[in-house]
Order: C-alpha cells, then sequence, then structure tokens
C-alpha cells in the first residue's frame, strides 16, 4: 500500500484493488482537486468553510464540497462499516473536543482494510478513546494523527499509546507553519523519534516494524 499526505488530514491511501483518500477538503486540495483521484473519499466532519454559492456536488449531509476530480467516488461522511471496491471502511463515532462536540462538534474516525494492512484516520480528533471506541476500531497498523489542533503532543502521544499501532503519521493541522513546526517537534520529542522526512509511505504487511515507528511525510500539496 501507497500512503501519500496532502496537507492537513488529507491522505491518500491506494492498495492493489482501491483506491480511499480522506478528507480532500477543496481548502487542502482546491475545487478541482488537482486531478487527485480514488474509488472512495472519507470526510471526518463537515467543512469548516461555507460552501460555494455555484451549484456544487456535496458529501451526503450536504455540508462538504466535493472536488470535481473526485466527484466520480463513493462518499462516506458518518459511521458504519462499508465495503466498496474491495476496501472495508469503518467510521467510529468520535469528537473534535474532549466534551463529546460541546464546542467544536462531532466527526467520524474511519479505519481503512486494504492489502491487508488496517489504517486508522483520526480526522481532527480532540480526545483519548475510550474501551468501546478501541473495541470499535480494533487492529490498527497505521495511525494517521492530528497535530497542532485540539490535542496536545503529550495527550496525542497518549492517543497512539492506546491504539499502539506499528506506524504513526503525524498529520500537522495549525495554521501557522511555525506552529506547526513547533507542535510536530513537541509530538516527536514525545513519541522519542528522530525527525526523518519522506515523500510517501509504502508498506506491506510483511515490512512492517516491531515497534511503533513515526513517518513524517512531506506534503504532496506544496509541490
Amino acid at each position: 500500500m501507497e500512503l501519500t499526505w496532502y496537507g492537513r488530514t488529507c491522505i491518500r491511501l491506494k492498495g492493489k484493488d482501491a483506491v480511499v483518500v480522506n478528507d480532500p477538503y477543496p481548502s487542502i486540495v482546491g475545487p478541482t482537486g488537482r486531478g487527485i483521484t480514488g474509488d472512495v473519499v472519507t470526510y471526518s466532519h463537515p467543512d469548516d468553510a461555507p460552501l460555494a454559492k455555484k451549484p456544487v456536488k456535496t458529501s451526503r449531509d450536504g455540508l462538504t464540497a466535493i472536488p470535481t476530480s473526485l466527484e466520480p467516488a463513493f462518499i462516506l461522511d458518518g459511521p458504519g462499516e462499508y465495503e466498496v471496491h474491495d476496501a472495508l471502511v469503518t467510521g467510529v463515532r468520535t469528537y473534535r473536543d474532549d466534551a463529546r462536540g460541546a464546542s467544536r462538534g462531532r466527526q467520524t474516525a474511519f479505519v481503512t482494510e486494504l492489502d491487508g494492512l488496517h489504517t486508522i484516520h483520526l480526522g481532527d480528533i480532540g480526545h483519548e478513546l475510550t474501551q468501546e471506541k478501541l473495541s470499535d476500531i480494533g487492529r490498527v497498523d497505521i495511525a494517521c494523527v492530528p497535530i497542532g489542533g485540539a490535542l496536545t503532543a503529550t495527550r496525542a502521544a497518549a492517543l497512539i499509546a492506546q491504539l499502539d499501532p506499528r506506524i504513526v503519521v503525524p498529520m500537522p493541522v495549525c495554521e501557522d507553519e511555525a506552529d506547526c513546526d513547533d507542535a510536530l517537534k513537541k509530538f516527536l520529542h514525545e513519541m522519542g523519534a528522530e525527525p526523518s522526512v519522506q515523500p510517501k509511505l509504502v508498506v506491506t504487511s510483511s515490512s512492517l516494524p516491531t515497534e511503533t515507528t513515526t513517518v513524517v511525510l512531506e506534503s504532496r500539496g506544496k509541490a
């Protein structure tokens, strides 16, 4: 499987038989999607930006515009279990704050099974997980976690400890690049990881590391 980061919480998972794109908000990839294609698109929460006035295809809740290059994809924006194009996707109800969504709203964390690998995309999560949520999520090989948002570096590391993945992909979500750099530095310190930036992650079930490893990706959106 090939994992690419496009900025903020936008992740593309390319497997042998399906491509899943997480959080391709127009604010990240533009209204046309810059040519990004996929079979399945997931949105962890409604778009923070208002919809354009001109008619556009939207998510099922009508609150998020779909970039034109991804309009043919199957769109998921809520909890449930789905099997689309040989991809198994499970949406788990979570929140963007530590008060069950009272301040920043609800969201969905998506677990995708591709090529025998279980990847969780935590969206813009703002809390650690209950035992019930951990049971709903199940095994995790790769965790994509937001850095610099509602979670402090310490709490993000605690969340990762709960999930116990083999690979961690941090997704800096700060508005300011300097703030993101600082948040990422603090998270890497919490994880005891040395920063090693690479353009994309290519991994198979047989090549997973034996211990939790943090992989910092270059943003494809800056290319």
